[in-house]
Formats: structure tokens, C-alpha cells, sequence
């Protein structure tokens, strides 16, 4: 009973994440600059304390524009006419995420510009080709966005379960491709891909997925890692 709570909670949590994405275009711009923002640290080889403070920049823009959705509809709840105060905390509320995006912008400048003048792109490529880990994490955020964007255009299904396409099903042959990228044991690559084939099962099986939406889930997760491999490694 606690772990169906628990994941109600993050079903809830994640479905107000995704109607303030598919509702307000600023929110998308911001997710889509945040995508490009981490894909660009990764290509600078940001250190952690740089990563930290991109992180939390970028959560404190979608806080902002999250916040500010959830006033913009209490206000217009409890005064659906226009009245002058309701308009004053309307501008503030928007100010907040003014604020937030100036900030971004300006931390972004500094983190970015530390790196662009010692950084070419062939010596960063190469950096990265010999680094699968980085290549595994732009691949499964790239994954995780598709994703997202998909489930958000669509409005089918909820986020931990059901919807067009398969999450689950996306991620974990998403990890059986990036296996078959990293190494050479056939011991392991089968292990992952039987995890693979049961998770995809189980979606099914619970009535969470059709056989398509999980067929086009992993269809998704394998060909968004292996063209990121392609690009990236060779």
C-alpha cells in the first residue's frame, strides 16, 4: 500500500511537471534549452562543482515558470474577473521568472565562455569518443526527452505508466544497445537483454502498455543510442 502511495505521489508530481510542458510554451523553451545546456557541459567536460551550479540553474528557472503557472490559475480561481491587484501578482509572479531566466543567462555566460577559448571541437569529439560513460548519459537523457516530449504531445497515458510510447520499454533497450556498444561480454549483453525482454513483459502483462506502445518504446530507445554511438564514436 505505501510503495502504490509512493507511486501515486511521483505520478502526480510528474503529470503537473508535464501539463506545465505541454501548456505553456516558455516551460518547453525552457526544457529545451536545458537539454542543449547539459548536452553543451558535457561537450566542454564541465567539472562536478560546474555541473552543480548548471543543475541547479536550470531548476530554479522551472521552478519559477512552475510557480508561476500555479498562480496564474489560483488567481484566476478565486478571481475570474480582472481586478488590479489580481494583475499586480500576475506581473510579479512573471517578474520571478524574469529573474530566474537573467540569471541563467549570466551564469551560463560564465561557465560557458571559461571554456571557449581552450576547447576545439575536434579535441573535445575525441575526448568524448573515448569516454563511454559521457556517450551513455547523452544518450539516456536524450532517450528520457523524447520520451517526454512524446508523452506531453500526445496527453495519452500517465508518466510512470501507460501513454505512447513505453518509457520503460525506450530506457532498458536503450541500456541493451549502449551494452552492445561498451563491451565485447556475451554473458552480460544477454543478462541485459533478458532484463530488457521482462521489463517490456511486464508492462504488458500489467495491462500499463499495448504490445505496440512498448514495440515502438524500444524501437525508440535503441535507434536514439545507436545513432548517438554513430555520431559521437566514429
Amino acid at each position: 500500500m505505501h510503495r502504490r502511495k509512493m507511486t501515486e505521489s511521483f505520478n502526480y508530481s510528474i503529470e503537473g511537471f508535464m501539463y506545465v510542458l505541454k501548456s505553456q510554451k516558455n516551460m518547453r523553451l525552457h526544457f529545451l534549452l536545458a537539454v542543449i545546456a547539459l548536452l553543451l557541459g558535457i561537450y566542454f567536460n564541465f567539472t562536478k562543482l560546474e555541473f552543480m551550479i548548471l543543475v541547479l540553474t536550470i531548476t530554479f528557472v522551472f521552478l519559477a515558470e512552475m510557480i508561476n503557472t500555479s498562480m496564474e490559475f489560483v488567481i484566476d480561481l478565486i478571481t475570474p474577473e480582472i481586478h488590479p491587484l489580481a494583475r499586480i501578482v500576475k506581473d510579479i509572479s512573471a517578474g520571478a521568472v524574469l529573474v530566474a531566466a537573467v540569471n541563467s543567462i549570466f551564469i551560463g555566460y560564465l561557465l560557458f565562455l571559461a571554456h571557449l577559448p581552450t576547447k576545439t571541437f575536434q579535441t573535445t569529439l575525441d575526448y568524448i569518443r573515448h569516454q563511454p560513460l559521457h556517450i551513455t548519459f547523452i544518450s539516456l537523457l536524450l532517450v528520457v526527452a523524447v520520451v517526454i516530449f512524446s508523452k506531453a504531445k500526445l496527453g495519452r497515458g500517465r508518466p510512470l505508466r501507460g501513454g505512447m510510447p513505453s518509457g520503460h520499454a525506450a530506457l532498458s533497450f536503450s541500456m541493451l544497445t549502449i551494452c552492445l556498444f561498451i563491451t565485447q561480454s556475451r554473458l552480460i549483453i544477454a543478462i541485459v537483454f533478458m532484463l530488457a525482454l521482462l521489463v517490456s513483459a511486464s508492462r504488458i502483462r500489467q495491462n500499463y502498455h499495448t504490445a505496440k506502445e512498448v514495440f515502438v518504446g524500444a524501437l525508440l530507445g535503441t535507434s536514439l543510442t545507436s545513432l548517438t554511438f554513430f555520431i559521437l564514436r566514429y
